[in-house]
């Protein structure tokens, strides 16, 4: 976990720590997040917006460096959690892709103002995507983090043996041992199904903005090829696939912070016009 002195250290402003603010939704949930001012609203570089990943919440490592890097750049960033995450309400096993997805372009909407790039770790690569699709408008570009798009199929459905199957299909619950956490990851029956509904990497996607991605080869948990396929299946011509030859899953070590910084500075002021 890189902490607070770290990021000093590093050159990194002590990120926010307050209360988050709320917003609702149409069903009486609310998600928390954290809204950073930019510096200069008129620079013309797009403002930030980070989707985490599965049962991780807007504390994390590349949540909270993140913010300290925009506060440094001057530009306009949100965290946020999801229905189930963090300080968010509800339960995580009412979480299912789509309402996450819902949640993020609810964050778009009511939390942000002009174009943004999103920024997703692992499975909010995904949601990225499905933000993106259902706001092209307003998604500048996207820079993707070990995305897993579509692994509710191909990372864990397709990946679990007769006996795993049967338990979701019995019980509507695993509860899957982490390589991450203590605490092993709860994966629903309803979680496989409604992701179906979502999965991108069977076809073209219509998404026209840079994209830029990180992963690391020897990521256990979603293999190189997926970011391989996810850039040859997006339209947009301006795609960058950065494969790290020692990164793992997580990427949060202090070098892989400072290439993800690198990459989206060059992006925002690639889209800026700098």
């Amino acid at each position: 976990m890189l902490g607070s002195g770290r990021l000093l250290r590093a050159g990194f402003r002590e990120p926010m720590t307050d209360t988050p603010a709320t917003l609702s939704r149409p069903d009486g949930a609310t998600l928390a997040y954290h809204a950073t001012a930019a510096g200069d609203p008129g620079d013309g570089r797009p403002a930030l917006v980070f989707c985490g990943g599965f049962m991780s919440d807007m504390t994390g490592t590349k949540a909270t460096a993140l913010e300290a890097y925009a506060q440094d750049r001057g530009l306009a960033f949100v965290r946020f959690d999801y229905l189930g995450h963090g300080a968010s309400s509800g339960a995580f096993t009412d979480g299912t892709i789509g309402r996450w997805a819902e949640d993020a372009v609810a964050v778009l909407d009511q939390a942000t103002e002009g174009p943004q790039i999103l920024i997703g770790s692992s499975m909010g690569g995904w949601i990225m995507l499905l933000a993106a699709l259902a706001r092209p408008g307003r998604v500048a570009g996207l820079v993707g983090i070990a995305p897993a798009p579509d692994f509710t199929e191909d990372l864990m459905w397709a990946r679990y043996d007769a006996e795993v199957r049967a338990t979701l299909e019995r019980d509507g619950v695993y509860h899957e041992p982490s390589s991450y956490s203590e605490e092993p990851y709860t994966v629903t029956h309803r979680l496989i199904v409604e992701g179906r509904d979502h999965l991108l990497l069977r076809g073209p996607i219509a998404l026209a903005c840079p994209l830029r991605i990180l992963q690391g080869l020897q990521d256990e948990a979603v293999p190189w090829q997926t970011a391989l396929s996810l850039a040859e299946r997006i339209e947009s011509k301006d795609v960058e696939v950065t494969l790290v030859k020692d990164g793992d899953h997580r990427l949060s070590e202090h070098h892989d912070l400072a290439r993800l910084f690198d990459t989206i500075t060059r992006l925002s002021d690639r889209l800026a016009g700098g």
